[in-house]
């Protein structure tokens, strides 16, 4: 059994202040938690000790897998490459919905039972011929210190790093967390104030702002999802005033997922997203001009292909996460030569489908 206290790290101190009460509040999100001496966060994971507050899973994980890039979702960063992908424990959302809640809604400390440094992991993912590393399946915002000495040590060696995320950072604590993030899938959960409220316990507004400062502001690049719900944010009055603040806001060349719901967590009683209403949404934002609109979770070649967006060739085909057929020479058409946003090689890579569990502390 680890010991807690042996796998903490202070809080950068700027995203703290002491209040006049003498509780301790934290910066990091916009939720503000105000702590006590011994008390935790929202997320679990961040605990006021004295007057610091500490991550309390610093160097451990849930576990860590190899997957395909395609599968957090990114299409156009390093298509077919492998990832070396893992979260921790908690979360700074209480979505209704979570598909990963066993992870994120966890308060089992001992569910967390791979420990590795950062240096550890960055070998680790050399050794496997990860082109990158992802922090997912919980929300890397409120493990930042773990994942940002993470991301600096891969930069040193060449390795790119990815962050999945809901982006419910604030402002002061954004610029240094993505500073050394390649890559950023963020969640947009719904385009009503009202559902992040009630189904999530956050504020809409909160990641619009981190969707524009990624888009306008930093060298991240960025791809957004958007789990559609039936009945809860797939109406065409949403879909519709999403897509145009997408166009006007992040521009036409961002790509965006819209991803199949299956009941799960606190929404057991809805249905599962079909594929028609995942179509629906990707016709929705092509007619506002978005030009790489994928569905993921449902099985659908056309929409899961990147397409030239002057000539229409198909540039990358993929059967599930797997490339079948690639047609990019580095970020340009193979036909007409038009420059495709995003990060690429002269040729995809082959990992596949196939997701692959490792151990990194007993390697």
């Amino acid at each position: 059994m680890i010991s807690h206290d042996s796998h903490s790290k202070a809080a950068n101190p700027a995203w703290q202040q002491m209040l006049p009460d003498g509780r301790l509040e934290c910066l990091l999100c916009p939720r503000f938690c105000k702590l006590g001496d011994g008390q935790r966060g929202f997320c679990f994971v961040r605990q006021r000790q004295g007057n610091a507050i500490h991550l309390t899973t610093y160097g451990r994980s849930s576990g860590f897998c190899i997957d395909p890039i395609e599968k957090k979702p990114l299409f156009h960063f390093y298509p077919g490459t492998s990832v070396l992908s893992f979260g921790t424990a908690g979360c700074n959302l209480g979505c209704h919905f979570c598909q990963n809640w066993s992870i994120s809604k966890s308060r089992d400390m001992d569910r967390l039972a791979d420990q590795a440094s950062p240096e550890q992991i960055v070998k680790a993912a050399k050794r496997w011929n990860c082109r990158s590393i992802a922090f997912t399946y919980n929300d890397p915002v409120i493990f930042a210190e773990y994942a940002m000495d993470i991301a600096a040590a891969c930069k040193e060696e060449g390795i790119a790093t990815v962050a999945v995320t809901a982006g419910y950072i604030h402002s002061l604590a954004r610029g240094d967390f993505f500073q050394d993030m390649d890559a950023a899938n963020v969640d947009l959960k719904s385009f009503d104030p009202s559902f992040y409220k009630h189904r999530c316990h956050a504020q809409l507004e909160t990641v619009l702002e981190t969707l524009q400062f990624l888009a306008k502001e930093s060298s991240t690049w960025l791809e957004v999802t958007t789990l559609l719900i039936p009945g809860l944010n797939d109406s065409d009055q949403e879909l519709n005033a999403a897509a145009e603040w997408f166009a006007s806001h992040l521009g036409s060349s961002v790509p965006w997922h819209f991803t199949a719901f299956h009941p799960d967590y606190k929404l057991q009683q809805c249905t599962p997203t079909s594929v028609q209403t995942l179509l629906r949404a990707r016709n929705i934002a092509l007619e506002k001009g978005i030009q790489f609109v994928y569905t993921g979770n449902r099985h659908h070649p056309e929409s899961g292909t990147t397409y030239c967006p002057a000539c229409h060739h198909p540039l990358v085909k993929r059967n599930g996460y797997a490339v079948s057929d690639y047609h990019l020479s580095e970020n340009q058409c193979s036909h007409c030569l038009t420059t495709i946003a995003g990060h690429y090689e002269t040729s995809a890579g082959n990992w596949g489908n196939h997701r692959q569990p490792v151990r990194i502390s007993l390697d």
